[in-house]
């Protein structure tokens, strides 16, 4: 829960802080470049109104990019630490929370880029004639630079998440790390879009406002298709949902282990989305089966098993028309997901889909049977290892649980849909040998 009243303490106290700041500047002399100045203030503005939002809330704007270059165009002028520090402040002004009443938010905005803009500042004024103009002097600096001033940008912003207690301490040097690193080529590069602005003058700015704005817009196109992609998943595992609760937890529960497959085998962000998908997705096709079949305790006749099968086929046509699905949705039928040490040219991630659907049909309560004991799911995993299942991805996941320390099956299930489910029964997954009831 946010902490308001902390926050609001928060933001006034490094507003105040930037404000002295700025006011001793002034007093010594300091005088920025006026169009330099109105500049790089407007384009931090504009980067501010332009920003996209991407999936985990944050926005992606060019700050860091204008800031470093105005930090190393005022370099040598009389406002070498004033000016950068109103520019870096310039980040505060933004439309919708002006009409928000945000006022906590604005100021903490502004000072966090004026604070940044001015520690990098002074570092850079200090340092000689050759840091800037003589390679591979300029490289190092740039990087240096680059570090500090993002460094000094997330640590105040990340007190402020800490204030609002939006983050735990315990989070807080992890929630550091990732802007760090991600901002770093932005600011290199704002590093040296500066330097040229000392020996081309305002004429370089054309290569920061038109490349900026291209890739703005590639970006929030990006960004449109992608949404419409996730609502489109997201309706479709609804419309499970409401068909069957169990088998879109089901789907649920494949996705999580399936994902620490893929971070077993350290898989990137993009290959980790699209085996997300595909495992949340691997059972779509069973809204085309009766729930009185698919939730039948006992055996199958034979044209309720081929009814049964058929959702194979169209959860593969549904992924077929899902573009990034597309190059997996024909291994996703039961026969293709069989492992074949003689396929090099398979790809694994259909097979873990297949070893995480095993394993929580072996450890969650099902309509004919009861869940089995995580021993037993690992030994029925290990057993079929290089024939039924990947080798690999069978020891990534018990690995992965192992290190997680979870367990699942019998006597830590959540919840069960099936209460009254026998202890044995048919199964699925190859568990028809773990039966010790005959069949009546």
């Amino acid at each position: 829960m946010a902490n308001v009243r902390a926050f609001r303490a928060y933001s006034i106290a490094i507003g105040g802080l930037t404000a002295a700041v700025a006011g001793a500047l002034a007093l010594r002399g300091q005088v920025p470049p006026a169009a330099t100045l109105a500049l790089f203030a407007a384009l931090m503005v504009y980067s501010e109104h332009r920003s996209v939002e991407v999936a985990n809330g944050t926005a992606v704007n060019a700050d860091f990019l204008i800031m470093m270059a105005a930090v190393v165009a005022m370099r040598g002028s009389d406002g070498a630490v004033l000016g950068p520090l109103i520019v870096g402040a310039s980040r505060g002004i933004y439309v919708p929370l002006v009409k928000e009443r945000s006022w906590s938010v604005i100021g903490a905005n502004a000072a966090s880029g004026a604070l940044a803009a001015a520690v990098t500042a002074v570092v850079l004024a200090a340092l000689p004639e050759s840091a800037i103009e003589r390679m591979p002097q300029a490289l190092a600096t740039s990087v240096a630079m680059a570090a500090l001033c993002a460094w000094a940008l997330v640590l105040v912003v990340a007190i402020g998440f800490v204030a609002r207690g939006l983050r735990s301490p315990r989070d807080f040097i992890a929630m550091l790390l990732s802007p760090v690193v991600e901002s770093l080529p932005f600011l290199m590069l704002g590093f040296f879009l500066g330097a040229m602005y000392l020996d081309l003058g305002a004429s370089v700015m054309i290569l920061i406002v038109v490349p900026m704005f291209i890739a703005r817009e590639m970006f929030a196109s990006y960004m449109k298709v992608k949404d419409g992609r996730d609502e489109t998943v997201k309706m479709l595992i609804g419309a499970l949902e409401t068909k069957d609760q169990y088998t879109a937890g089901h789907s649920g529960r494949v996705a999580t282990y399936a994902q620490y497959m893929g971070e077993e085998f350290k898989f990137g962000p993009g290959r980790m989305e699209r085996l997300r998908f595909a495992a949340l997705m691997h059972d779509i096709g069973k809204l085309v089966v009766p729930n009185h079949i698919l939730n039948k305790p006992g055996k199958l006749t034979e044209e309720e098993f081929a009814r049964v099968r058929l959702h194979e086929t169209v959860t593969g046509q549904m992924l077929s028309h899902i573009e990034f699905l597309r190059p997996i949705a024909e291994a996703t039928h039961s026969d293709a997901m069989r492992f074949d040490p003689d396929d090099n040219d398979h790809p694994i991630e259909p097979y873990m889909v297949m070893i995480a659907d095993a394993y929580d049909a072996m450890t969650s309560t099902r309509s004919y049977r009861k869940a089995l004991s995580q021993e037993i799911a690992f030994q029925e995993l290990r057993d079929k290892s290089g024939t039924q299942f990947h080798p690999e991805c069978v020891e990534a996941l018990i690995r992965a649980l192992e290190k997680r320390g979870e367990v699942h099956g019998a006597g830590h299930e959540e919840q069960s849909e099936f209460m009254n489910a026998p202890e044995a029964g048919l199964g699925s997954a190859g568990l028809g040998d773990l039966i010790t009831t005959s069949e009546t």
